[in-house]
């Protein structure tokens, strides 16, 4: 049975501030050429043909024939042109937007920044000042251009990307279209002249479109659109006060104590979860007051250590109800598998104490509980 769980005032201003803004639909790739701007203007004909107002606000065909071939039928705002030296660049005209006031906005390039002098520096700043408008936004994006993403692309691809978008721009939207196209496929198409110019098609090539590199961004943004998929569901069960886990992905929580034991357990809980290719988490629940030997310390520190070397995510709290803690635990973590040790208490022990196991197992319903023997002297 779930337990009722009555939302914070955080929560609820949140789910407010969610419903009176507009919506915001980003189209995300591991790179150029994969085919969101296209997937974008796709999708606008067909709102366009169940009487939904769509403009495009700034759209990049970069010469791509099919791209251009696309966007014909759909409404384009004019650019605004801006002056920058020898030469006259063309942005998002913002004011144009909030005064035609579509039903929908298409915006390309969501981590470009603008030219000099304009309201905004950056067009997520342009995007957010629309959504508060009430106006929805369909935008595409690129992973490399995630903040967060940045050091670690830099270290696969060699290539330093200076224009960024915050992650919580990713995490505020709406809703993330993955647009995927094997590594291969998009090399092929390159080639064919269907992303660049020919010119910059043998440096693209050369550089960052890479066979390895194209495989590690693929990996990112299927890694991005998980996460924050993940991190959808668990918004929608704390809403609805889903305590129960949905076995949606598997999680292996590991409880460990201040023993020697808890090693074992961490890594018979790795293995596991790389069988399953789960998520890893380790919890250890401390009373209140308690105050451990040395030898605790170390045991406890060097557990810990081991879990978060293997990747795992660490829980540590402190309740005189150890064992209902160590199911709240599990349960907010949505675990599909519980895994514990022997323990060194006698029966004489577990009649006068209670026994922290045997109470996991009759209040966990929706998990399955392993119980790892300790090693008896002489085996």
């Amino acid at each position: 049975m779930s337990d009722y769980r009555r939302r914070t005032s955080e929560e609820v201003l949140a789910q407010i501030e969610r419903l009176r803004r507009a919506r915001h639909k980003i189209f995300i790739g591991a790179a150029a050429g994969v085919g969101k701007t296209y997937a974008m203007l796709g999708e606008a004909h067909e709102m366009q043909g169940h009487g939904i107002d769509v403009v495009a606000g700034v759209i990049d065909t970069h010469g791509r024939s099919e791209t251009a071939a696309v966007l014909e039928g759909i409404e384009v705002l004019p650019p605004l042109e801006v002056p920058q030296g020898s030469i006259v660049r063309q942005e998002l005209d913002l004011d144009a937007v909030l005064r035609r006031a579509p039903d929908v906005v298409l915006i390309d390039e969501l981590a470009h920044q603008n030219a000099p002098g304009m309201r905004n520096q950056k067009r997520w700043q342009d995007v957010r000042t629309i959504l508060e408008a009430g106006i929805n936004v369909h935008s595409t994006l690129n992973v490399q251009h995630l903040e967060s993403l940045n050091d670690v692309v830099a270290q696969v691809t060699g290539i330093r990307v200076r224009e960024t978008v915050p992650d919580a721009i990713v995490a505020e939207a709406t809703e993330l279209r993955l647009i995927d196209l094997a590594p291969e496929a998009l090399v092929e198409r390159l080639r064919q002249g269907k992303v660049y110019p020919p010119a910059q098609t043998q440096q693209a090539l050369d550089k960052f479109f890479r066979l390895g590199n194209l495989t590690a961004l693929r990996e990112l943004v299927l890694r991005t659109v998980a996460d924050q998929t993940d991190e959808d569901l668990g918004e929608y069960r704390r809403a609805h006060n889903i305590t129960d886990p949905w076995p949606t992905k598997d999680r292996v929580l590991v409880c460990v104590t201040a023993t020697e034991l808890g090693q074992v357990l961490i890594r018979r809980g790795y293995r596991m979860a790389q069988r399953l290719k789960g998520d890893l988490l380790v919890a250890t629940v401390q009373k209140p007051g308690h105050t451990p030997s040395l030898k605790e310390a170390r045991a406890l520190d060097r557990n810990l250590r081991l879990a978060t070397e293997l990747g795992a995510q660490v829980i540590r709290a402190e309740d005189a109800e150890v064992a209902k803690r160590l199911v709240k635990i599990a349960g907010d973590a949505g675990a599909t598998q519980i895994i514990l040790g022997e323990t060194r208490r006698t029966r004489l022990q577990e009649i006068l104490h209670g026994s922290v196991i045997d109470r996991i197992l009759r209040e966990t319903h929706d998990a399955d509980v392993l119980i790892v023997a300790r090693a008896r002297a002489g085996r």
